[in-house]
């Protein structure tokens, strides 16, 4: 059967992208950033997965205030990089496994997780810049190591689904993979994150005492962390620190019993905190 045999959460944030995509990796202010993800990097090689499951969120390039879907699945073949502004990133299409992304949809729907089916979907940098963190530098015509299976989450329009859903849902996710009739190396990314406040009177705020909290409870304590309140993350992180929320995804799908085999926080990165951890499932 496919089995998860790690989860990464991972900051996404898309001045990294751009600071890859210019080769300014190397310049003072970016090099601690990314000299934080040397290990990840080596660890991806050597870890090697079939599949990642990467949970992210749509910045408005996929959906619009027209339509917010809370958990939405890519099903598609493939996925283009978005045009957010300023053109698609130079990385690869992301190809997806769409036999696995069908028989999850079913599986987590007949398991009374409502979702949204994409059959077609652009994905932005939310997803884009943590595989690029995790593999390096890969141009666009080259091909991502792994294929890619899309779940993409609402943090954008109020209400944003709770931790407890996220970490709830996480399990489900893990009944569909190891319900998957094929050997398959499967690792899931929780992405986003972590405090950081874009706009506004609090515009700029970063707590690294919480935040160095939650990825100690990402490790010893998920059950504590998924019951984490909208008003905490609000208070505490800012008014974009719910991307955590998803997070508890990546949690829920490990087992209880993990090891932490990396972790990397750094503030700042564009005004934003950069949190990064690998955990590998016990056996």
């Amino acid at each position: 059967m496919a089995r998860i045999t790690a989860g990464v959460g991972c900051s996404h944030v898309p001045a990294i992208g751009v600071a890859m995509d210019t080769g300014k990796t190397h310049e003072a202010y970016w090099k601690p950033v990314f000299d934080g993800f040397k290990k990840s990097r080596e660890w991806m090689e050597k870890q090697n997965p079939d599949i990642i499951f990467l949970v992210y969120n749509d910045h408005c390039t996929a959906f619009d205030a027209s339509c917010i879907p809370t958990f939405s699945l890519g099903c598609a073949a493939e996925f283009k990089p978005a045009d957010e502004g300023w053109g698609p990133r130079p990385v690869p299409i992301v190809k997806n496994h769409q036999k696995m992304a069908s028989h999850i949809a079913q599986s987590l729907i007949l398991d009374e997780f409502d979702l949204t089916i994409m059959n077609e979907m652009e994905v932005d940098h939310g997803l884009t810049v943590p595989l690029s963190v995790m593999y390096g530098d890969i141009g666009p015509k080259d091909e991502w190591p792994a294929l890619v299976i899309p779940l993409c989450v609402n943090v954008v329009q109020y209400p944003p689904p709770t931790g407890n859903r996220c970490y709830n849902l996480g399990k489900a996710v893990r009944r569909a993979i190891e319900s998957y009739d094929e050997d398959l190396n499967v690792v899931i990314f929780g992405t986003g994150g972590m405090s950081h406040q874009l706009q506004y009177k609090r515009a700029g705020l970063i707590n690294s005492e919480w935040d160095t909290n939650f990825l100690n409870l990402m490790t010893e304590d998920p059950v504590a962390a998924s019951k984490i309140s909208h008003l905490e993350y609000l208070r505490e992180t800012g008014s974009e620190g719910i991307e955590m929320v998803m997070w508890h995804v990546m949690r829920g799908a490990l087992n209880e019993e993990v090891t932490e085999v990396h972790r990397h926080y750094h503030v700042p990165a564009s005004n934003t905190a950069v949190g990064h951890i690998i955990l590998e499932n016990n056996i």
